[in-house]
């Protein structure tokens, strides 16, 4: 059988430094700018709430603008990721920018192994992430036992939905994927990645899974979590339907033609009970 888990790190690994190099993430403008926020945290600072002064995990933190805008909001920020060539463009990011943040390179299922469990007031998941993750009840597990009581998950992810329509198709939404987890991947050949960028990619084999909102929500549930909210979005922060969608402020994109119709993205928050 094959190990998508080393297919997707290669991949990833190679999406490091022309994510790094790209407007998109605006590394450069983290550099030149101290009070620079990421859209993808910036969107979500109404839901946020305060985390000054609290211990942040940062599960899946890829080169790490997400991590670092989260230290800027005040919190002692700890990112993990499976890449050590993302890790290096994070740390360098850091570096550059007088930033306080440990980096830890693994796997997700890994984390109770390399970071003390019960430790963190805050486990956060960015946009993108859940997909590469076989077992959404394993992830859920990974993150009760991470977090100390009290503690809370704040995550904004694609949509289910949205994951299961078919990108290639502009004359309709239809739903050619798996909306529910399954044991087998979609296996994909991506010759580019989702960032401008004229690098010739090499490594172009992915695999990811999707996962409910209900398989999600029962997940962090039986992990002993209490779900605190759940918004669903009419946009999303990537141009997840080639030609079907509008750019919007802030890094956001809208299905032009009646984006009611689909769930775009999503924010999350679960908290661990303190008794």
């Amino acid at each position: 059988m094959e190990n998508w888990i080393d297919v997707n790190r290669q991949n990833w690994d190679e999406r490091a430094e022309p994510h790094a190099k790209s407007a998109d993430y605006a590394v450069e403008e983290f550099v030149a700018d101290p009070a620079r926020l990421s859209d993808v945290v910036r969107f979500d600072l109404p839901r946020l709430g305060e985390v000054n002064g609290l211990q942040g995990l940062h599960l899946q933190c890829h080169i790490g603008t997400d991590t670092l805008s989260l230290h800027r909001l005040g919190a002692r920020m700890t990112g993990l990721d499976f890449s050590g060539v993302a890790l290096e463009q994070a740390r360098s990011l850091a570096q550059r920018t007088g930033a306080d943040i440990t980096y830890v390179q693994g796997e997700v299922y890994e984390t109770p192994n390399l970071l003390p469990p019960g430790e963190f007031d805050l486990v956060f998941t960015g946009i993108g992430a859940l997909c590469w993750l076989p077992d959404i009840r394993r992830w859920a597990d990974v993150v009760a036992q991470m977090l100390r009581p009290g503690g809370r998950l704040f995550i904004r992810e694609g949509h289910p939905v949205l994951w299961s329509i078919d990108e290639t198709r502009e004359d309709a939404l239809d739903l050619r994927y798996a909306y529910f987890e399954r044991a087998e991947p979609d296996v994909f050949e991506n010759e580019s990645t989702y960032v401008e960028t004229d690098h010739a990619f090499q490594h172009t084999r992915i695999a990811s899974w999707n996962h409910g909102l209900g398989e999600i929500v029962t997940a962090l549930m039986d992990a002993g979590l209490h779900l605190t909210m759940l918004v669903e979005h009419d946009s999303v922060p990537w141009n997840g339907l080639p030609n079907r969608m509008d750019a919007l402020p802030g890094g956001e994109y809208r299905l032009s033609d009646r984006p009611w119709r689909l769930p775009h993205s999503y924010t999350l928050q679960a908290v661990k009970p303190r008794a």
